[in-house]
């Protein structure tokens, strides 16, 4: 009656099951201890019952219609059996653990450099100003980046592998600075004991040949930006002289991606209001012959005529059905692409800090300006409310870090009692507060749209545990 899909995982803490039906199946998860399994009907009724408080004769009572007494007793012993193995309503044990997290000392691990506050493309939906973000157009100097990867190996504690994202705009604008950065870092490495992952965000009009030969020798991961079909890609991304970008970008995405032997990149699109067929832009993409794929909602206030509102939710949801299903198919037919928001790891996952705290923005990640300044992330560059300091003095603004230090799944009222909370980590701060003015709330449409998300993620790996498959071929 009962089919384990995942082992016993280190416990996270829930209050209840999530119970839901996917692709013909009835799936039990249990977000304490991260188990999984699915179940046939009886199964799944009688776990509801134990949702609702009901104590064994009272759900014998209520199921005694639909199925006989000694099949519900059956599935009764078998659910208290996972409950006594802590692997169903196991109970929380991470609201006592929170406030030691609190006290953390602080180490910066990650930077996103600003390396171009300037961009090549003027894309409708950009929420950084078309490169700009809500300032003048600037690149960053060696200086500056220099005294970011200072900054870095100075605040960064013990940790050894330390992460840099150059970003924009449009990093390679900058190219050359991004390539001395690195350099310069890699100078560091051996004398601190640290090793740097670079990361390289690009809209690939500037890829050439001399740009994929130093990513493929020196960048742990590339993002290449690509929304999905030309008619989709060239109405939102189009250059500053207002003509679609699809055709330039292609080839050097695909010659990108067969240079890193399609690993260690992602292109990644956005799909809006205008495209909720975004299953075929995956697909288009997949297609194509990219294996790496990552296709985003925009996040933009209601009063943009490309915003996603509440009303899309439940055709995005099941384009994500479709695109699960599509997933399924292709890889039994040998056609393997990864979607980036179905990866999901149940045999451990992420440290336990990382599931409550999420990306660790403010605190443990940074976004650094062309100048120097200091703040969360990216995209609360320009906000002045959130500049924590400068690569020169450090942050200053702790007050603020502290604010941030404290932003986890049990600081938002939305997140206690979401099934979704450890594997969405509370959600985006930047996000929170661009819909409600605070960092601890959360954005309701996003919030619908990852807890989906993580269903089909999981219904996929039920497949593969049912005996149906796939493994790709090495």
């Amino acid at each position: 009656m009962v089919k384990p899909v995942s082992a016993y995982i280190t416990k996270r803490g829930l209050i209840v099951v999530h119970l839901y039906k996917n692709n013909g199946m009835n799936i039990a998860l249990d977000v304490c201890s991260g188990s999984v399994h699915v179940v046939d009907d009886i199964v799944y009724d009688v776990i509801e019952k134990f949702n609702d408080n009901c104590d064994s004769d009272a759900i014998i009572d209520i199921l005694g219609d639909k199925y006989s007494k000694e099949d519900l007793e059956e599935a009764i012993s078998e659910v208290n059996e996972l409950k006594e193995g802590n692997v169903l309503f196991s109970e929380d044990i991470y609201k006592d653990y929170i406030v030691d997290f609190k006290k953390r000392a602080t180490v910066v691990k990650a930077l996103c450099l600003h390396i171009a506050h300037d961009c090549n493309l003027a894309c409708n939906y950009c929420f950084a100003g078309k490169g700009e973000y809500q300032g003048d157009r600037s690149l960053m100097s060696l200086e500056v980046g220099k005294k970011a990867i200072d900054f870095l190996i100075a605040n960064s504690g013990k940790r050894r592998n330390l992460e840099v994202d150059f970003f924009g705009g449009e990093p390679l604008m900058n190219f050359e600075v991004v390539k001395e950065i690195v350099k310069y870092g890699r100078s560091l490495e051996e004398k601190y004991d640290k090793h740097f992952r670079f990361t390289l965000t690009t809209n690939g009009l500037l890829i050439d040949d001399d740009v994929i030969d130093f990513a493929n020798k020196e960048m742990d991961n590339v993002v290449l930006s690509i929304d999905g079909r030309k008619e989709v890609h060239d109405n939102m991304r189009p250059t500053r002289n207002g003509k679609g970008s699809y055709d330039i970008i292609l080839p050097k995405f695909k010659k990108f991606a067969e240079s890193r032997h399609q690993e260690k990149y992602y292109v990644r699109g956005t799909f809006t209001h205008n495209n909720l067929d975004f299953a075929e832009d995956v697909i288009h993409l997949a297609d194509l012959g990219f294996e790496q794929i990552s296709m985003e909602p925009v996040v933009s206030l209601p009063d943009e005529p490309y915003a996603i509102k509440e009303e899309d939710v439940p055709i995005i949801c099941a384009e994500y059905d479709k695109l699960a299903k599509e997933i399924i198919k292709r890889r039994k037919d040998g056609r393997w692409f990864n979607f980036f928001h179905f990866m999901i790891d149940l045999s451990g996952g992420p440290c336990v800090a990382k599931r409550l705290s999420g990306c660790g923005s403010g605190t443990e990640y940074l976004a650094v300006t062309p100048w120097g300044d200091l703040y969360p992330c990216h995209q609360f560059v320009g906000t002045e409310e959130f500049l924590l300091g400068n690569v020169y003095d450090g942050v200053t603004n702790t007050e603020l870090r502290d604010e941030f230090k404290t932003c986890n799944v049990y600081a938002k009222d939305k997140c206690k009692e979401c099934f979704a909370r450890f594997y969405c980590s509370g959600g985006c701060a930047a996000n929170s507060f661009k819909f409600h003015g605070n960092i601890n709330d959360a954005y309701d449409i996003g919030c619908e749209l990852q807890r989906k998300r993580i269903e089909c993620a999981i219904m996929i790996k039920a497949v593969e545990a049912e005996g149906e498959g796939y493994e790709k071929e090495q």
